[in-house]
């Protein structure tokens, strides 16, 4: 697909409320109603069903929910909640009670939720209408969201592309203007890396700022329920409805939610702000060149504005000179292995629930107990699933769980330490959301590793438990397609980065 062509379907990309507030500025008015919104979104799922972002419609069920605000509204304006017209996507690894939850698996076929996440019922307390699950990596275990019981999602912009994973169908949603915004969750990239191979917006918040009740686990002490909109007001709004504390999960320690109301970017004086960046990751030859011109060009542009940025290195912060320079060993090499011996090892605990005994899938070919659970994991997981598993079971095994395990949680201290240090003299750091666009169907099928490599700038904010943001940063000056920038703030700093990214 030439550049043009590309140049063209961003203009037909181009949602119809750009965000909560001109929503709910048309329903205010009188120019249109919850149910003409939803047949809105409805008539949009119709006309993109072709790149499957979405596994399941609820079309009946929003539109009586559109019917029924509409009535409160008449009779009582001021009875509707923060979200009246606000329409979303859910991932479908998220629990939304009395509808099917499958995380995009085989294992889980047909198997309905019992109960809602707490984000889930947040949201819902403050009107919010779901209008479907999104397609995902089956687990969320994938960067492509080829790695689907469902089938891959495609690129708007190129069908020939992924979406990015494995919030892909989540991303998708949002750029094809199917919905306001999405719910995804991160477990070391998962809303950022699509969202910014999609031109939008998608935030990971601090550990613990969102409940992980009712999020099907991956990698526990890494999962985080994020947001994928148009702009970073509504993931503001969204995350003050979802924070929180929760009694069904200790690590919720964000904020009580401020239940009414929104929040708007707050002024950033350019001479207030400084920005690190890593320049062995600008400067890696692994990034992308097109990516790395859109990635100085934004960085000129923030400079133009008053802004300080400057190089540190990425070891034990930026309190030497060496650091300054941006010379010295750096801690990137040790990321992604730490990453994933960490997140397999969990997962292989996480994923041992899945038996074929409880719930979901069993095999029909079993003839005893032993091939119950054999064959039901076999032919219920994926085969990245199952090597996810079989790595994490390696790791923590006896004899290997020393050399490995432990070593990678080390590193992860010493990768934490080293942003809180650098934290402590700048704002927030820059880097690229991802070293290279959207790739082709097909191009890392066949090689994992570099599949993973591709998470190399994500995994580093999941691991540490700070907020990241991946924003639009410009448009290849080859391909045509998104390029996305990404920030990150200290722990518990996420308004602070919302506020600032609005205002840029």
């Amino acid at each position: 697909m030439t550049a043009f062509c590309r140049q063209a379907k961003y203009l037909c990309l181009m949602p119809k409320y750009a965000s909560l507030s001109d929503v709910q500025s048309a329903l205010r008015s009188g120019s249109t109603t919850c149910r003409a919104v939803v047949e809105h979104y409805l008539s949009r799922i119709e006309h993109t069903r072709r790149l499957n972002a979405y596994v399941e419609i609820w079309a009946e069920e929003a539109l009586d929910k559109a019917d029924q605000l509409d009535a409160r509204y008449r009779e009582n304006p001021g009875s509707v909640g923060a979200l009246f017209g606000a329409v979303l996507s859910l991932k479908d690894n998220i629990c939304y009670a009395g509808h099917v939850v499958t995380a995009a698996s085989k294992i889980l076929e047909g198997f309905t939720s019992l109960y809602s996440a707490t984000a889930v019922e947040r949201l819902l307390a403050e009107d919010a209408i779901f209008i479907g699950r999104t397609n995902c990596d089956q687990f969320g275990m994938g960067s492509s969201n080829e790695n689907s019981v469902y089938g891959p999602v495609l690129h708007a912009l190129d069908p020939e592309r992924v979406p990015g994973g494995s919030s892909g169908g989540a991303a998708v949603s949002v750029q094809t203007d199917t919905c306001l915004a999405a719910l995804g969750s991160d477990t070391g990239g998962s809303v950022r890396q699509p969202a910014a191979f999609c031109g939008i917006w998608g935030l990971k918040p601090t550990y613990g700022r969102i409940s992980r009740h009712g999020l099907i686990a991956y990698g526990s002490s890494f999962d985080q329920i994020g947001v994928l909109a148009h702009n970073p007001q509504d993931i503001t709004t969204l995350l003050h409805v979802m924070q929180g504390p929760d009694d069904f999960d200790s690590t919720a320690d964000g904020a009580p939610s401020p239940i009414r109301g929104t929040s708007s970017a707050v002024s950033h004086p350019p001479s207030a702000v400084k920005i690190a960046y890593f320049p062995e990751v600008i400067d890696s030859e692994g990034l992308e060149p097109g990516v790395r011109v859109v990635t100085r060009h934004f960085m000129d542009q923030l400079r133009a504005g008053g802004y300080s940025v400057e190089p540190v290195a990425f070891n034990s912060g930026p309190s030497s000179d060496e650091n300054r320079q941006g010379t010295g060993a750096g801690l990137l090499d040790y990321v992604i292995p730490a990453y994933y011996v960490l997140t397999t090892a969990e997962a292989s605990s996480n994923l041992a629930r899945y038996d074929g005994i409880r719930y979901g899938y069993r095999s029909a070919k079993a003839r005893n107990l032993e091939e119950a659970y054999l064959l039901s994991r076999t032919e219920g997981f994926s085969e990245e699933v199952k090597r996810r598993i079989l790595l994490g079971t390696f790791v923590l095994s006896s004899g290997y769980y020393d050399a490995y395990y432990n070593k990678a949680q080390q590193v992860r201290a010493m990768i934490r330490q080293s942003l809180l240090a650098i934290f402590q003299e700048y704002d927030f750091i820059l880097m690229p959301a991802a070293p290279t666009v959207a790739w082709r169907f097909g191009e890392h099928s066949d090689d994992p590793v570099a599949m993973y490599l591709s998470d190399i700038y994500t995994v580093l904010a999941n691991l540490a438990g700070i907020p990241a943001l991946a924003m639009p940063a410009g448009i290849h000056p080859e391909n045509g397609m998104p390029v996305g920038i990404q920030w990150m703030a200290a722990p518990r700093e996420d308004d602070k980065l919302l506020s600032f990214v609005a205002g840029l």
